[in-house]
């Protein structure tokens, strides 16, 4: 059963850094892309960045770029995504997911995606 759990929230302050992880299992995550994505209470989920499988192609949301970077190490199942520069408007659970076929696919769209985490909170605030 493919699973992903994420990892690393928080509270930060502004400026502020995080590291979240999106630990995989169930599945051979060499051969799928992944995205990050994000959820502000009463706002739509919203695509952060992607990562392609074999970590080539990455993708960022206007709103983060510059600021947060996706890896991934296929050897630990795990993908990354380092918040650097962290704003309160980055406040928000933030979820990892996978596509329902293996591919190279690096898609901010949440439509592309098929099965997803529970989320890790990250609160920016002073």
């Amino acid at each position: 059963q493919l699973q992903l759990v994420e990892s690393g929230g928080g509270l930060v302050q502004p400026g502020g850094s995080l590291r979240l992880s999106c630990a995989t299992s169930g599945f051979t995550l060499d051969y799928y892309g992944i995205g990050w994505f994000r959820q502000a209470p009463g706002k739509e989920r919203e695509g952060v960045s992607c990562i392609g499988s074999s970590g080539g192609s990455t993708n960022y949301a206007e709103s983060v770029k510059g600021r947060f970077t996706i890896s991934r190490d296929n050897a630990k199942k795990t993908v990354y995504l380092q918040m650097n520069s962290l704003k309160p408007e980055d406040t928000a659970v933030y979820f990892c997911a996978a596509p329902l076929l293996a591919g190279s696919l690096c898609s901010i769209s949440r439509y592309e995606y098929h099965y997803w985490g529970q989320g890790t909170q990250v609160t920016v605030s002073s």
